[in-house]
């Protein structure tokens, strides 16, 4: 679920920020509201993120974190992807154990 490349996007800059609100989240992955919303529900569903909603002055607004399962999620993929740059740059074709 997470090597999906805007899921991955969504949980690296959720990581980065630790609360981040939705509009600067589409405008920094470049989606529309409609399509972020749908992701953050795949993630929410998953556990792999909190979703909090709420104002600022009188503007509603949606924030997300990162849960401690979307965490460890993000820490795997990363080693996932680390392992994969190592078998391309060593030109080793079998996956290690």
């Amino acid at each position: 679920m997470v090597h999906q490349r805007v899921r991955l996007g969504i949980l690296t800059v959720a990581h980065q920020a630790r609360r981040v609100e939705f509009g600067f989240l589409r405008t920094a992955l470049g989606l529309t509201a409609g399509n972020l919303s749908q992701h953050l529900s795949v993630l929410e569903k998953a556990g792999l993120v909190e979703i909090e909603k709420g104002y600022e002055g009188k503007r509603a607004r949606t924030w997300l974190s990162l849960t401690p399962a979307g965490e460890r999620a993000l820490r795997d993929e990363v080693t996932q992807l680390k392992r994969l740059i190592h078998q391309i740059e060593h030109g080793s074709s079998a996956p290690e154990a």
